[in-house]
């Protein structure tokens, strides 16, 4: 059934305003945060922080053309938008560079794309509309789960190989929620999860790095210079902000004590210069970001508005847990990037769109969007009510007063 053509109505404002303050609070802290090390590689520094300024400028570039269009047109396009994801992520295995024992960037100029990033919203999309067109078969084994797991899983292997167990990890989880969401079975799920749980151990098993990284969050300080300093400094630097923090720019840990201290690392810098209360604001700009969103999806005209705005609202919240969990030794660290603020042109660029997407669901709402009629009908009904003669007022008094008596 094809939903109601729509009127566009305004944005979620409020929405819009959490996000660029996050967007504008990430600049800030990128600069203060690499600063140093940017004089050291670069020469420059404002190395990093010109490269995050011109990322904000093409997020928000498209942010706004997101928010522009109507959402609809993206369930026409999904399956090219996945495939693109798929062909990018294919390419970097073949062309990308290689960075930190990973290979997860394709260098264009200035600004290296990440194309793991766009398979995340690419996926979003693309499951919401299969979510959208194929609900009553969810509980099937072989019509609904299987292809779901396809489809996830052909994405997810291909991020595994490169590898990144962090963005992962991200996508299993919002998929998985948005299948549970649309009507899936539990019982599938509960299978999903455990297979997850399974691999993730095989994974640690045979991946020297993972099995470092699992020391060093349950034994960071048997191994204080080695394995564990990490985890360690990250802590140190929470900790010596106290409730009001060191100041602005004051921080001492981000001085190469704190490895990627301007990416995966920034909320610890953050918590050492605002303290406390300046790091539970931070929490709280995404605490409210994640309720706009649920609330953008709760009102959504249409299935796949629901899952759309739900896929976005569940990965930023996921990737923003799994962050958080790894700088307060909550999780094992997996290196993934603070949407919106750590640094990162991709990610930024692409979660700015996510953002966009939701948007546009909000325009299209139920409060937001009034019904539209074609066109055509409105001229017909314009042409019937014209054709009727209406009588004369004398006439209808008369008329009135007859009845009357």
């Amino acid at each position: 059934m094809r939903p109601p053509r729509l009127e566009a109505g305004n944005p979620d404002y409020a929405l819009l305003a959490t996000a660029m303050a996050l967007v504008v609070i990430g600049v800030i802290f990128v600069y203060s945060s690499s600063f140093a090390i940017a004089l050291a590689h670069y020469d420059d520094i404002n190395y990093f922080f010109f490269r995050q300024i011109f990322a904000a400028a093409l997020g928000l570039g498209a942010l706004i053309f997101f928010m522009s269009i109507d959402y609809h047109r993206l369930r026409v396009f999904s399956p090219i938008i996945m495939l693109g994801a798929v062909v990018s992520l294919a390419a970097v295995l073949f062309i990308g560079s290689d960075a930190y024992g990973a290979r997860r960037w394709i260098d264009f100029g200035p600004m290296p794309f990440q194309p793991s990033e766009f398979a995340k919203l690419a996926l979003i999309i693309y499951i919401s509309a299969w979510l959208a067109s194929y609900r009553r078969d969810l509980t099937s084994f072989g019509s609904g789960f299987m292809p779901f797991i396809f489809a996830v899983g052909v994405v997810a292997a291909l991020i595994m190989m490169e590898p990144d167990t962090g963005t992962t990890a991200v996508i299993v989880a919002t998929t998985l929620a948005l299948f549970f969401i649309a009507g899936g079975s539990l019982v599938h799920v509960i299978t999903l999860g455990c297979t997850g749980l399974v691999a993730g151990v095989l994974l640690i098993l045979t991946e020297g790095y993972r099995a470092q990284r699992l020391l060093a969050f349950t034994s960071a300080e048997s191994d204080p210079d080695g394995l564990g300093f990490q985890t360690l400094q990250l802590l140190i630097a929470l900790g010596s902000g106290g409730l009001e923090g060191l100041g602005l720019g004051v921080s001492r840990q981000k001085f190469f004590y704190i490895p990627g201290a301007h990416t995966d690392g920034i909320f610890a810098i953050i918590g050492e210069e605002v303290g406390f209360i300046g790091a539970m604001i931070v929490i709280g700009l995404f605490a409210y970001l994640v309720y706009r969103g649920f609330r953008v999806a709760m009102r959504a005209h249409d299935d796949f508005g629901t899952y759309l705005a739900m896929g976005v609202t569940c990965w930023i919240a996921f990737q923003t847990l799994v962050n958080l969990g790894g700088i307060t030794r909550s999780i094992p660290l997996t290196g993934i990037p603070l949407p919106f603020v750590s640094y990162g042109g991709s990610s930024l660029i692409m979660v700015m769109a996510g953002i966009g997407v939701l948007l546009s669901v909000s325009r299209y709402g139920r409060e937001s969007a009034p019904e539209r009629r074609p066109a055509r009908r409105q001229a017909q009904q314009v042409r019937r009510r014209q054709a009727v003669p209406q009588p004369e007022p004398a006439m209808s008094a008369r008329m009135t007063e007859g009845q009357s008596t």
